[in-house]
């Protein structure tokens, strides 16, 4: 197993920022479209990024349960998250089955180009978000490989 040397933690604190904007930007989006094609209940998510560029870092893996509620897939505040400061949404393209979006977000020093579509298909859920980033400490291009997955009911 090759072991690669610890990023410095600017690098690791930028790298969480950006995947933390893109993954879950999807989801406010959703609540502008007709009713996604997500069947409600305990889902569990897991995401894979792997980073490439002038540092070598290690893939990261997350995993992270959420309720998904019908009220939730029909009301306007479903997903909502607060818009992060110094992010735009450039453009978006939604249906039931799944959406596109890309967006740019600007940080002292560094710049963050994202690009994320989702599919939704009742019981599962996959998506990719690709982020290409800019900043003095060299460019890095961030992909992430999102699957999720309906485990039941919610507790």
């Amino acid at each position: 197993m090759t072991s690669f040397p610890e990023p410095p933690s600017e690098i690791k604190a930028m790298m969480k920022r950006y995947m933390a904007v893109a993954a879950l930007a999807a989801f406010p989006m959703v609540a502008q479209a007709e009713t996604p094609n997500v069947t409600p209940g305990e889902w569990e998510f897991v995401s894979v990024t792997s980073v490439s560029g002038d540092m070598q870092i290690p893939d990261q893996t997350e995993t992270e349960r959420q309720c998904i509620i019908q009220e939730e897939l029909e009301g306007a505040d479903f997903g909502f998250i607060e818009e992060e400061e110094g992010c735009e949404l450039l453009n978006q393209d939604m249906s039931a089955d799944g959406l596109s979006y890309s967006m740019v977000c600007r940080a002292e020093g560094g710049e963050a180009t994202i690009d994320g579509e989702m599919r939704f298909m009742g019981e599962q859920i996959e998506g990719t978000v690709d982020i290409l980033t800019q900043s003095p400490m060299g460019e890095l291009t961030m992909n992430t490989v999102i699957e999720g997955e309906r485990i039941g009911d919610c507790e």
